[in-house]
């Protein structure tokens, strides 16, 4: 993928005095961002597409497009639609894979959302021993945002181990202020994670603390003290958010301003 850029991908590294530098910043100017996973998800209903789905809009913010459109030769779930086994939608996965990877740090993004039955945006992480061939949930997996189509007005964030996963995972979730519409607006996720745990943040509010000890105490192994990468998608359909319907708007857009590390 190549998708132009006006912002320099790599910032200062150095913090000073105990404030975080900018150690890592996208634009998302190739080669810091590639694609991945191209094809069929379990269970959802999308395709994922090599590049035709992730755009710049000229006003300096990435756009991964989720589209109505079938691709000839691939396999989904039925679409209750259309009836039909062929995939229907296309969309896109873009990460930083070998590109860049990191161990603790603030990790935070400004992304708008978009709204509709079956529409899933997530911005998340997963440990990068993965691409190694560690089998999920082992490599371990943090989300920080995900939001459902179906329900815009609230957010989840969580973690996977091998002791807690899937519907198991151990997370929160939160709403805005007067409870408005996460795709109303841009907002930023962030997530603080260092050797005692991560602490997630919603445009500067505090909104989830998942402390290590405790968790190892209560629930299982922590297996997030590795280096981890970066993931950005938009999915169609799926277990949690539920297909698409005649009510879902298509194209969806995913709009992100901005992701960085600091450290």
């Amino acid at each position: 993928m190549t998708v132009s850029s006006t912002e320099d991908p790599f910032v200062s590294a150095n913090a000073v005095d105990g404030d975080p530098g900018t150690h890592w910043s996208s634009a998302f100017a190739d080669p810091q961002w590639i694609q991945v996973d191209l094809g069929a998800s379990a269970n959802e209903l999308h395709y994922y597409t090599n590049d035709d789905n992730v755009s710049m809009d000229g006003a300096g913010h990435l756009v991964i497009e989720a589209r109505k459109q079938a691709t000839p030769g691939t396999s989904c779930p039925t679409d209750q639609l259309t009836g039909s086994g062929t995939c229907q939608y296309t969309s896109a996965r873009i990460n930083t894979g070998d590109k860049f990877e990191f161990t603790y740090g603030r990790v935070e993004a400004r992304i708008k959302v978009p709204k509709g039955n079956g529409l899933w945006p997530a911005f998340w992480m997963m440990g990068a021993d993965f691409l190694d061939g560690r089998p999920w949930p082992y490599n371990g997996e943090v989300d920080i945002m995900e939001v459902l189509g179906k329900d815009v007005k609230t957010s989840y964030s969580t973690v996977h181990a091998p002791a807690y996963n899937g519907g198991g995972g151990i997370g929160g979730l939160y709403t805005l202020p007067g409870d408005a519409d996460y795709s109303d607006d841009f907002h930023v996720w962030a997530a603080h994670w260092d050797s005692k745990g991560i602490v997630y943040s919603l445009d500067g509010r505090t909104v989830l603390t998942l402390d290590k000890a405790r968790i190892e105490q209560t629930r299982g192994p922590w297996v997030f003290d590795h280096p981890f990468y970066l993931i950005l998608n938009l999915a169609v359909g799926g277990d949690w958010p539920g297909p698409p319907d005649v009510s879902t708007p298509f194209p969806a857009k995913m709009l992100v301003d901005y992701v960085r590390v600091y450290q």
